[in-house]
């Protein structure tokens, strides 16, 4: 069967109250973003539903793959659209579509729901009007009130809406709903998860990446910049700042305690990308840690880096184990550049034997020892950072 039209439902924005409006409108814009390059598409807003009718040919697949990329949505409806009420007519379409979408379904059911009250029938006689054509055109099939097999809707609005099929979408909420954060974005797995989980509750994101080079190649860089595109899908377009970070690192590594470098380089990460997001009006930090996953994300040294911080550092992905993220990466496609072998600068400057308990009066101490050039060094980074537009792939 040829569809035309999907109807989208959603479920925390049905809750919003007054509200309401803003949610659904800030959907309908990501539905517009998200269908460029699929076809052209007309999307509206009809009492609590929205729908997507497609105005010319178009490849079923892209559009539905990319439905499923906007946060918001929890259900895709391919849906038939016809504008002939009448009840005969009605119940032929009723027939032949589930003849045709089901020819091995055993049990149905059918909902009706009547908007246009012109229509003869209530919404119960509807259904079991609807039932009686279905029960005459799909030999064998039976009525199921309890666990039909087949949920057949047929909607009576402006114009008559039938479907019996429900994609999954990804949930949320809608990008742009929920303020922005900044992602401390590296070629790793976690962050751009972490990245993906916070869009996904309406708020948009920039990132920042710390760059190293000569010790870390374009190709490390590429690989960032390839994991924001692919991030970028579902959150919208990312502002990527690329902080040169190897000359604060060296004097990290000249003059601080090894088995403390890591702490001392994340509390300067953190304050770049405190600057930066301060500078892009975002409320929170974004960081891809779980707690013990590697030394420097004990709870002890999460709360040192904690430290230098003034916003809030939203962290997704504290409480997960390491199957969990790459399962949601594999999900959300990041997962195989995540894993290219092109080193970040977190794995080059890493020490033998890192502190894992961290003492914040002992790391402030060691900190001391930069107070001649990292304001200097700071301040360079900051000056010489690039930032590039990433839209998505």
């Amino acid at each position: 069967m040829e569809y035309k039209a999907f109807l989208i439902k959603y479920a925390e924005i049905g809750i919003k109250g007054n509200n309401r409006y803003m949610f659904e409108n800030a959907l309908v814009k990501q539905m517009k973003f998200a269908f460029k390059g699929v076809g052209k598409f007309t999307v509206r807003k009809q009492s609590g539903r929205v729908f997507a009718e497609a105005q010319g040919e178009f490849d079923f697949d892209e559009a539905v793959a990319a439905l499923k990329t906007v946060f918001g949505i929890t259900g895709i409806c391919p849906v038939l659209i016809d504008e002939n009420k009448d009840i005969e007519h009605l119940g032929k379409i009723c027939g032949d579509y589930m003849k045709e979408e089901h020819p091995d379904a055993k049990t149905f059911k059918v909902f009706a729901k009547r908007a246009d009250k012109r229509i003869p029938l209530n919404s119960m006689e509807l259904a079991a009007e609807m039932g009686g054509y279905v029960l005459d055109a799909v030999p064998g099939i039976k009525v199921d009130v309890h666990n039909p097999e087949v949920k057949l809707t047929v909607e009576v609005r402006d114009k008559v809406y039938i479907y019996s099929k429900v994609i999954p979408g990804p949930g949320g909420m809608p990008i742009g709903t929920n303020g922005k954060a900044m992602l401390c974005l590296s070629g790793g797995i976690d962050s751009p998860v972490a990245g993906w989980m916070i869009a996904k509750r309406g708020v948009r994101i920039d990132a920042t990446y710390f760059h190293a080079p000569p010790y870390t190649s374009e190709r490390a860089k590429q690989k960032v910049v390839d994991l924001a595109k692919k991030v970028a899908r579902y959150a919208g377009p990312i502002n990527l700042h690329i902080v040169n970070f190897t000359d604060i690192q060296l004097a990290i590594y000249e003059k601080c305690p090894h088995d403390e470098l890591t702490i001392i380089m994340r509390r300067y990460m953190m304050k770049i990308a405190e600057h930066f997001a301060k500078q892009q009006d975002c409320l929170a930090l974004i960081t891809g840690e779980s707690i013990g996953q590697v030394a420097s994300q004990t709870i002890h040294n999460l709360a040192i880096t904690n430290e230098v911080c003034e916003l809030p550092v939203f962290r997704p992905c504290i409480g997960m184990d390491k199957q969990e993220i790459v399962d949601i990466a594999e999900e959300i496609d990041t997962y195989e550049t995540s894993i290219l072998p092109f080193e970040d600068c977190c794995t080059i400057f890493v020490a033998k034997h890192p502190v894992t308990k961290g003492d914040l009066s002992r790391i402030k101490k060691s900190e001391r020892a930069l107070d001649d050039v990292i304001d200097d060094l700071m301040k360079a980074a900051i000056e010489s950072t690039e930032i590039m537009y990433v839209k998505p792939e």
